[in-house]
């Protein structure tokens, strides 16, 4: 595992309810979310996710990428708030913390890094939640990929996609 992106979804593709990822979010995903988060050197997020989801505290480094100068997870030692594009942000993460990095930002930069050829797997969970905010085709995302595992644990869909 090098870089691994990490999104979860709602049945009809909803990345968000009332502006955070728990409202789409299932017992299962939030057990397969925490365990990933045990594995890796460093978390990288972008700024809106650093605002509305709960990053007070992280198992590890945490790296914000954002234009603000205003740190939003004041209170997080292991918070850094950089300046630049995710994928310069990616670059000096792997050379500051180590090679494995989680990428848990929002779809824009998701979509971004993989554009770029700088993610090495995505972990898809769809859960049975509808009627959430900001949807995506999550089935043309895992599309992007050559090869995908699929199972299904507890009403929640787990796909690893790879190149």
């Amino acid at each position: 595992m090098s870089t691994v992106a990490s999104l979860v979804v709602g049945r009809d593709g909803s990345t968000s309810k009332d502006k955070s990822s728990n409202g789409v979010s299932s017992d299962a995903d939030r057990k397969a979310f925490l365990a990933r988060r045990r594995k890796v050197d460093c978390i990288l997020i972008g700024g809106n996710t650093a605002r509305h989801e709960p990053y007070k505290q992280s198992p590890v480094p945490l790296v914000i990428v954002s234009r603000s100068t205003i740190n939003p997870v004041v209170g997080n030692d292991l918070s850094h708030l950089w300046n630049m594009s995710p994928a310069d942000a990616l670059a000096k993460a792997k050379s500051q913390f180590g090679e494995r990095i989680l990428v848990e930002a929002g779809i824009s930069i998701i979509f971004e890094l993989i554009d770029q050829g700088l993610i090495d797997q995505l972990e898809l969970s769809v859960t049975p939640v509808t009627g959430g905010d900001d949807p995506i085709d999550w089935q043309a995302l895992l599309n992007r990929f050559e090869n995908h595992t699929h199972t299904h644990v507890d009403g929640t869909d787990f796909y690893v996609a790879r190149n």
